[in-house]
């Protein structure tokens, strides 16, 4: 999959293939590119080859066909301490006989800088990631989070254009992990790094990124800004994998530009937007987000198509109501409301009447 890539190009994969048994490629034929300063998060499942990806342009791993290049220039045969990249991974790397000052000034004293030009760079990198004051500590006397962000003040610490993270946050608790994921977005973005995350959790990828690559089966199924990544699924496998949703089996009865109606395997029919289906008869999995399922039909269009449900759970979770239903002969249809002063709550058992917007249901292949 191709996404347009020009020459100005900060980062490209041109048709990139890995395979480690000269056999099975677990990246197929990989189009990729992106700009100075944009951050690109990959996410996909385990082995959907996104952390190959990553080691390939930190230069780990060899691309078995294709070409990396980075501003224009291949770097295949370049090895990675010579690639001026930043790498932060899961569990820190750091070297636990040296001080915090000490890791940081290594890749510097590398790059056969002097002392004082060191000094001043390791106090501007710790400061950056407010650790300022733990310069002469080892890691061992540091908590997990002080540990990682001495690892991304090293990577950041040579002022490198690139920087590669693998999980990083991966290790750390919820809260902690959420307030990081802030910092390093915020980081980025201040110093202008072009910057390309690896990681498997979507909520991570949808809040730090300019845009997301997912990945499944070593190739890109959809590279597009957050919003639109949720918003406007390409196929099945990106809407399963982003967010919660909502997925009934069905074929398409009728089809006419941007609209279509599905007859549902229970018997029901609903109307939605045809995304990759293009005829009467085609097996169809259509997709809708649990916030955009309407149970007040004033807010719904003219002529849109309602179903009865049956209410099965309630599920009180502070800022919202998740409530469970029977629809269409699935016991998983997920459906979220604001907790707002005039919200129903629903009571288990009780028939309720549902519905949405044509143009918030997705027909999508059928898996």
């Amino acid at each position: 999959m191709a996404d347009g890539s020009n020459g100005d190009a900060f980062v490209a994969f041109e048709r990139v293939q890995k395979s480690y048994d000269g056999e099975t490629l677990v990246v197929k034929d990989l189009n990729l590119s992106l700009p100075k300063g944009e951050f690109l998060t990959m996410l996909g499942p385990s082995g959907s080859g996104k952390t190959t990806c990553l080691m390939m342009l930190a230069g780990f791993e060899t691309a078995t066909h294709g070409e990396i290049k980075l501003d224009g220039v291949s770097i295949n045969n370049i090895p990675p301490h010579k690639r001026g990249i930043g790498m932060v991974f899961q569990n820190y790397a750091l070297f636990p006989h040296m001080t915090v000052a000490e890791n940081l000034s290594f890749p510097l004293e590398v790059r056969k800088m002097g002392k004082s030009d060191r000094e001043a760079k390791v106090k501007r990198a710790l400061d950056m990631v407010q650790m300022g004051a733990f310069g002469g500590r080892r890691p061992a006397q540091m908590s997990g989070g002080q540990q990682q962000r001495i690892a991304l003040a090293r990577a950041l610490v040579f002022e490198p254009e690139l920087v590669l993270m693998d999980e990083p946050l991966g290790a750390l608790d919820k809260q902690l992990r959420e307030h990081m994921q802030f910092e390093i977005t915020n980081l980025a973005h201040s110093l202008g790094i072009t910057t390309v995350y690896v990681t498997h959790d979507q909520t991570e990828a949808l809040t730090m990124s300019d845009r997301v690559a997912v990945f499944n089966d070593g190739r890109i199924q959809q590279l597009a800004p957050p919003d639109e990544l949720y918003e406007q699924p390409q196929n099945s496998f990106v809407a399963q994998f982003i967010g919660e949703n909502n997925t009934l089996e069905g074929t398409i009865a009728e089809i006419r530009g941007d609209h279509c109606v599905v007859k549902l395997d229970g018997g029901e029919t609903i109307d939605a937007t045809p995304v990759n289906v293009t005829k009467v008869g085609e097996r169809t999995q259509v997709s809708i987000r649990p916030e955009r399922v309407e149970v007040n039909k004033e807010r719904l269009q003219e002529g849109a198509h309602t179903l009865k449900a049956e209410v099965l759970e309630f599920v009180y979770m502070g800022d919202i109501f998740r409530t469970r239903l029977r629809v269409a002969g699935r016991d998983d249809f997920v459906i979220k409301t604001r907790n707002a002063p005039d919200q129903i709550r629903m009571t288990p058992g009780s028939m309720i009447e549902i519905g949405w917007l044509p143009s918030d249901c997705r027909a999508l292949d059928a898996p």
